[in-house]
């Protein structure tokens, strides 16, 4: 049962006559969703399955690094071999990560507004602005630390086998991170407008118009097409969240990969400087957006 937020925020924080009363109502609708994602078992479910991907990745690469020792290989190739695997394994953590964003965060505003759940929440002397925020920055904490466990995860797991290390490690995260961070505030939008499956509806298909976009414009480098190449371009300022993760490989991969192109994420097309600025507005509209549409809705 849902507690009256003003009881909690009393309890917890103490007189809400402080000037400092709406930081304190955000960071405590931020520790109620926390709350409830563990109630859910939403925590135990992640890590969980994440824990069977690691061991999954460290078996397979100990067979990997094993069968490349039986080989005559330069010390240069054994490390873009090693990198790619590690890239792969990282790819594979943003696909989750993703997931997670959209899954978790899907029927938080849509599903509480369609059972009335939010009226018991959205209660004076919290402001709608705070449940937003709130929420936005409980999951956003909870993500930041799924994807620290499944990609430290990867990374710990490739150093202690082969001695590698991607290069760019923290700046490849932080652009993993961003990308969570604009879906979840786009399924945050979406959630104050739809109901909770037309939500996932739309933030599935916008995340699946960035990912085509993202081949079809390294097709049209690749084929020198200008016109192949404009059409990937716009699909990634409809959607930019497949862009940093491409920038994200490309700043894991080496210069060497990056200029061969011997991997899957090819480094043909490289998200500039702008699109990474790009996506932060981006994901600063759909949050303002959502608090706004939330705001002057009905419950």
């Amino acid at each position: 049962m849902i507690r009256p937020v003003a009881v909690l925020t009393e309890r917890t924080f103490g007189s809400s006559s402080s000037r400092f009363r709406w930081l304190r109502s955000t960071l405590l609708m931020a520790r109620l969703t926390l709350h409830e994602a563990r109630r859910r078992k939403i925590l135990w479910a992640a890590f969980g399955l994440g824990s069977v991907l690691l061991t999954l990745y460290g078996v397979g690469l100990f067979y990997i690094v094993k069968e490349s020792l039986t080989h005559d290989l330069s010390p240069i190739r054994r490390n873009q071999t090693y990198n790619i695997i590690a890239v792969m394994g990282l790819y594979a953590v943003n696909y989750l990560t993703v997931l997670m964003t959209i899954l978790i965060s899907v029927d938080t505003l849509a599903g509480e507004i369609a059972t009335g759940t939010i009226q018991s929440i959205a209660t004076k002397p919290i402001r709608r602005l705070e449940i937003v925020l709130g929420k936005w920055i409980g999951f956003a904490s909870l993500l930041s630390l799924y994807l620290l466990f499944m990609a430290g995860g990867i990374l710990i797991l490739t150093y202690a086998q082969t001695g590698f290390i991607p290069r760019h490690v923290l700046r490849g995260l932080a652009l993993v991170q961003l990308e969570s961070l604009l879906l979840l505030s786009v399924t945050f939008l979406w959630g104050t407008m739809f109901s909770t499956l037309t939500t996932g509806v739309l933030t599935l298909g916008l995340q699946g118009v960035a990912f085509i976009g993202g081949w079809i414009e390294q097709y049209g480098v690749i084929e020198n097409n200008q016109t192949v190449t404009k059409v990937g371009l716009l699909a990634s300022l409809i959607m930019p969240s497949e862009s940093l993760w491409r920038r994200a490989a490309f700043e894991w991969q080496s210069a060497i990969i990056n200029a061969t192109g011997y991997s899957p994420f090819s480094g043909v097309s490289v998200p500039s400087d702008a699109m990474v600025v790009y996506a932060g507005v981006y994901l600063l509209i759909a949050l303002g957006l959502a608090i706004h549409q939330f705001a002057h809705r009905d419950l």
